[in-house]
C-alpha cells in the first residue's frame, strides 16, 4: 500500500483488526516517511444477475426481497430479525454460487422454503403469488399438504 503522505510503496502494518461488518481495518507505518495512517479492506462479493420468466434480467435487489417476505409476514409473530436473517442467507446463497446469472426461480424457491420453517402463514401467502394458487381449490390443496406434512 503507498504511504498517502510521500507515496512510498513500502508501508508496515501495525496493528489488525476485523470490524462487524466483515472488513478489516489496518494501522500501518510508512518506512520512508515515519507517518501512520489507517486502511480498511472490505471483500466485494457479486451477486448475479437474475433472468426472469420471460427471458429479462434484473440486477438482485436485497431491498426488494425483503419488502416481499415482508408483506407475506405482515401482521404475523415473525421478528424484523428474522426477515434479515432469511435475506442474509438468500444473498449468501446466490453469491456462493459463483455464476454470473441465476435464474429468478432459486430466490422464489429458497423464499418459500425458509417461510415454510418459519411461519406457515407467511408461507401460504406467498405461495399463493409465487405458485400461482389461482382458485380455492389449489390453495386448500397447498394448505391440506401443510397439514399432512
Amino acid at each position: 500500500m503507498k504511504c498517502p503522505y510521500c507515496q512510498n510503496p513500502k508501508t508496515r502494518v501495525i496493528d489488525t483488526s476485523h470490524d462487524s461488518r466483515g472488513g478489516t481495518r489496518r494501522r500501518r507505518m510508512c518506512e520512508n516517511c515515519k507517518q501512520r495512517f489507517t486502511s480498511y479492506e472490505r471483500p466485494i462479493l457479486a451477486t448475479p444477475l437474475l433472468v426472469k420468466r420471460d427471458g429479462t434480467r434484473e440486477q438482485f435487489s436485497r431491498d426488494k426481497l425483503m419488502a416481499g417476505i415482508r408483506v407475506a409476514c405482515a401482521k404475523r409473530p415473525v421478528a424484523a430479525a428474522d426477515i434479515e436473517r432469511i435475506a442474509g442467507e438468500i444473498e449468501a446463497e446466490l453469491q456462493q454460487m459463483g455464476r454470473a446469472e441465476v435464474p429468478s426461480r432459486v430466490v422464489g424457491d429458497s423464499v418459500i422454503r425458509k417461510l415454510k420453517e418459519l411461519d406457515q402463514v407467511a408461507y401460504i401467502r406467498y405461495a399463493i403469488v409465487y405458485l400461482g394458487l389461482d382458485d380455492l381449490k389449489s390453495i386448500r390443496d397447498e394448505i391440506d399438504r401443510l397439514l399432512a406434512g
